[in-house]
């Protein structure tokens, strides 16, 4: 099955020129053939190509139903952009790929990047969305200061995973709750200040492994840790 994206659902979908010369021209599709696209939301329609048209692609939506979502748990990973942004987008993709709600980078004083490029890495997580088949959109926010993300409210589990020294739990040990904050640091680790501060508000510290692991790839082990456990 192919998965197409459509942001506002209505009776009557126009593709864009690129998408319609896609179906058109790569998938071969023609009048009468049906396509499958969702809302990022949970919707999942079915449409009937009425127009074949290589710059205007043309279909009636024939039916519609709503997707329960892929994983029974709300993860949300805040973690620090990394200096090579190839692997901050290898993390979107892979943690898209796996099952993860949410997403904020966060700037940390060890942090090399300060600024990321929103709609290309909302852009990434979209066709990580349609390869895998998923029909829920992780939600992308703004980056924002770690010292101002921890002064923000949140339900849940929270973790700090760092590589100081000192009393941390195993992930993988953690009982299973619901909905899952995630903290994970820049090269360099998070500083000492930043890592108190952290327990100050309630994180709890907690190791990955054994492994002193890149950024991105901390982020993809505690994505793939909870939709292991749960």
């Amino acid at each position: 099955m192919q998965l197409f994206y459509l942001e506002h659902p209505e009776n009557e979908i126009i593709l864009s020129a690129e998408e319609s010369k896609h179906v058109t021209k790569v998938l071969r599709k023609k009048e009468g053939d049906i396509l499958n696209f969702t809302d990022g939301k949970g919707g999942f329609y079915k449409a009937e190509i009425t127009v074949t048209d290589g710059r205007k692609c043309r279909l009636q939506i024939v039916s519609s139903e709503q997707k329960e979502k892929e994983h029974n748990y709300h993860l949300h990973i805040a973690i620090a952009p990394t200096k090579n942004m190839d692997r901050f987008e290898w993390f979107l993709e892979k943690a898209t790929e796996i099952g993860i709600d949410e997403i904020t980078p966060i700037i940390c004083d060890h942090s090399e990047r300060k600024v990321i490029k929103t709609e290309r890495c909302n852009k990434i997580l979209l066709s990580a969305m349609k390869q895998s088949l998923k029909f829920h959109l992780p939600k992308l926010n703004e980056a924002i200061s770690l010292k101002d993300f921890l002064k923000q409210d949140f339900e849940g589990n929270k973790y700090i995973a760092h590589c100081e020294e000192g009393n941390k739990t195993e992930l993988r040990t953690e009982i299973k709750e619901q909905i899952t904050l995630i903290l994970i640091g820049p090269e360099g680790d998070f500083s000492p200040t930043e890592i108190e501060m952290a327990l100050k508000n309630q994180y709890k510290a907690v190791s990955l492994g054994t492994s002193r692991l890149r950024t991105e790839t901390a982020g993809i082990v505690a994505v793939h840790t909870i939709n292991i456990i749960s």
